[in-house]
């Protein structure tokens, strides 16, 4: 089941001089395996890819799931496990370890919603659909940069105002 968060929004920040949208700050360059890859696989694609996120995505390109490195540590057996009785990483298919119950975001909703809804559900990604297709992540790592992004703009406004000392100065210089 795929769940999705619509609408569209301004930023509320006075700092933000236009709309910021989605498409501006999503991964598009997508990391996808399929449900019948196992988990060795998986843990590969994440690891030298460095992502937490891996959609599932089934021969037409369609999104049927997602597998988080949670879910990847969770079916990861024990290496305190007698040899014998170890589950291999090999053996485990994806399809039985990914999440379907995917909540998705419109390629066309704000990233003030995105981010709320992450933060509402306590969950590290959301998939961005358009038209059916799945166009890109977006992801609790993305919306941390934004926030840099803006404190960094907020430093350098305060850095360029003058303080209400200068300006009682500059008017007593009058």
């Amino acid at each position: 089941r795929l769940r999705t968060v619509t609408g569209v929004q301004t930023c509320a920040l006075p700092i933000c001089k236009t709309m910021m949208t989605l498409d501006m700050i999503m991964s598009t360059d997508l990391v996808t395996i399929t449900p019948g890859e196992n988990l060795a696989a998986a843990r590969a694609l994440m690891h030298d890819n460095k992502i937490h996120h891996l959609p599932v995505v089934d021969d037409a390109r369609k999104l049927v799931g997602l597998v988080t490195l949670t879910n990847v540590l969770a079916a990861t057996d024990s290496f305190l496990r007698d040899e014998d009785n170890r589950i291999r990483a090999n053996d485990i298919i994806v399809h039985d370890i990914m999440v379907t119950d995917v909540a998705t975001v419109d390629e066309h909703a704000s990233l003030r919603q995105a981010a709320l809804f992450l933060e509402k559900h306590r969950i590290g990604c959301l998939p961005v659909m358009g038209g059916g297709e799945l166009k890109g992540i977006i992801t609790d790592t993305d919306f941390v940069a934004v926030a840099i992004n803006l404190l960094e703009q907020i430093e350098e406004e305060e850095e360029e105002e003058p303080y209400d000392e200068d300006i009682e100065d500059i008017e007593e210089a009058i």
